[in-house]
């Protein structure tokens, strides 16, 4: 029902902004179309910790790098062989401050980014949305995309996402855009 109302704005051109259970996807090709047509009106942000981000590549067509959730090098949870996750408590200050350096307010498009889109990229959408930002979406399969489920390369990362679309990135990180606390 809420969808079709949205519907029904949108064709009437009434904006319509999703409660945050309904954070909308863009696919990555959507998302940098938009940065290349729009850049100076969005706000798009990586959303994986730097760590991960340092071994798995970056693209430079991102605003800023600002963790949603932060590797707690404290706990190590042997059943799932990594270390355990924690929101980052200045996420949400980060972000407000990244609109404000680019002269932009709380109601400007914000994109997040994570590995797959679906652990980070979605929650953060919607943490997002919880606390006042009213323009949010993820990129669907976010940077590194999803696993093959068959043939040789099975459980690798190699179906979709922003670097199996062929867009740029590279193992380079840039110092002004990663996060350093």
């Amino acid at each position: 029902m809420r969808l079709l109302l949205a519907a029904l704005l949108m064709t009437l051109g009434l904006s319509f902004h999703a409660s945050a259970e309904e954070a909308l996807s863009l696919t990555p090709q959507e998302t940098y179309d938009l940065v290349q047509k729009q850049g100076d009106q969005i706000l798009f942000v990586d959303v994986r910790d730097p760590l991960e981000i340092m071994f798995i590549g970056f693209t430079d067509v991102v605003d800023k790098n600002i963790p949603f959730m932060l590797a707690d090098r404290t706990t190590f949870l042997a059943d799932k062989g990594r270390f355990a996750m924690k929101t980052n408590p200045d996420f949400a200050a980060g972000v407000e401050q990244a609109l404000k350096d680019k002269g932009l307010s709380k109601d400007a498009l914000i994109i997040t980014m994570c590995r797959s889109g679906s652990s980070r990229g979605k929650p953060s959408a919607e943490y997002l949305l919880e606390r006042g930002f009213s323009n949010v979406k993820y990129i669907d399969h976010g940077f590194q995309g999803s696993s093959a489920k068959e043939g040789k390369k099975a459980g690798m990362r190699i179906v979709n996402g922003w670097q199996n679309e062929g867009l740029p990135w590279s193992m380079t990180l840039n110092p002004e855009k990663i996060y350093q606390p």
